[in-house]
């Protein structure tokens, strides 16, 4: 019989080191059922969230998402990656502590919050420093599925539904309508467009947010080109909400009120998110071509190409 040509010894270290990764898996797998079991009241409230607010109806494809971002990542990660980490228990337990005041004064938003926290703490405690670095865009981008807290919510709402009134007027004056904003009212003569707080663009604005975090993730540009599309989010979404509200005023004032009130209510949900994230890479298409990549020679590059022409 031929004998292997590893030593016993390194053929059994290297046979225990991968019964030892498969078991971190599995257990992982299991606390990870175990922390869906934990939240469950908090992602019940998000289902929730997600099948009545028109706002979160992405929910459902954040975690699809996240565990892409996972899949196209994944030459950055092997088994000799993987060293458990105690900094991981201690995060859970900062986590335990934070889940218990938020019980005990009924900060619910609080709890949801928490959740890709303790899916951090988990991969930390059995990963390690390096498997947290890999999967932490990941799991920051879970938290796109969390709906905003309402006090957040109405806070970001507020400035947003005025800004949106006060530009979609100018809009409607320079398309020669006769436009007057009343507070969140629109007045095109006797017919009044109401902006009201669910056309302020949050789900625009989280739409965009999550495509700029792709972008940013995978792109290979330059930390401020980077920030340009960042910066440019907040604009992008406005532009894609005002383009809603002017035409659903255009519609009413040029058409009819009923058939306005349906572009609103039915077709503009699915238009808006597309028309932004068409408007987004306009704007990436644009800053591409501004700052093209140029490609630098040393002189001995250029002295060798030279001597090769004569």
């Amino acid at each position: 019989m031929n004998t292997p040509n590893l030593p016993i010894s390194e053929s059994s270290r290297t046979a225990n080191s991968g019964g030892l990764h498969r078991g971190l898996i599995i257990t992982l797998g299991v606390l990870f059922l175990g922390l869906a079991w934990s939240y469950w009241p908090a992602l019940v409230e998000m289902t929730n969230a997600w099948n009545n607010n028109p706002d979160y109806t992405h929910g459902y494809f954040v975690l699809p998402i996240a565990a892409y971002f996972l899949w196209a990542r994944r030459s950055g990660i092997g088994p000799q990656d993987i060293s458990p980490s105690w900094a991981g228990v201690v995060l859970l337990g900062v986590v335990v502590v934070i889940r218990y005041f938020s019980a005990k004064y009924f900060l619910g938003p609080i709890d949801a919050w928490t959740f890709p926290i303790s899916i951090a703490g988990l991969v930390l405690a059995f990963g390690g420093w390096r498997c947290l670095r890999w999967s932490l865009p990941s799991i920051a981008f879970l938290y796109f599925m969390i709906p905003i807290p309402y006090s957040a919510e109405t806070w970001l709402s507020v400035p947003l539904q005025a800004a949106a009134t006060k530009l979609s007027t100018e809009s409607l004056l320079l398309l020669g309508q006769p436009a007057i904003a009343e507070g969140n009212v629109i007045w095109l003569e006797d017919h009044p467009l109401l902006v009201a707080e669910a056309c302020s663009g949050i789900r625009i604005l989280v739409g965009i947010s999550a495509l700029a975090f792709a972008f940013v993730l995978f792109s290979n540009w330059s930390w401020w080109q980077k920030a340009i599309v960042l910066i440019s989010i907040l604009p992008v979404a406005l532009a894609a909400n005002v383009a809603r509200i002017v035409a659903t005023g255009l519609l009413q004032r040029l058409v009819s009120g009923e058939v306005a009130q349906q572009f609103s209510h039915d077709m503009a949900g699915f238009v808006m998110i597309p028309l932004a994230a068409l408007l987004f890479w306009g704007l990436l298409t644009y800053v591409d071509a501004l700052f093209p990549k140029v490609q630098t020679l040393s002189p001995t590059t250029v002295v060798r190409s030279s001597g090769h022409d004569h």
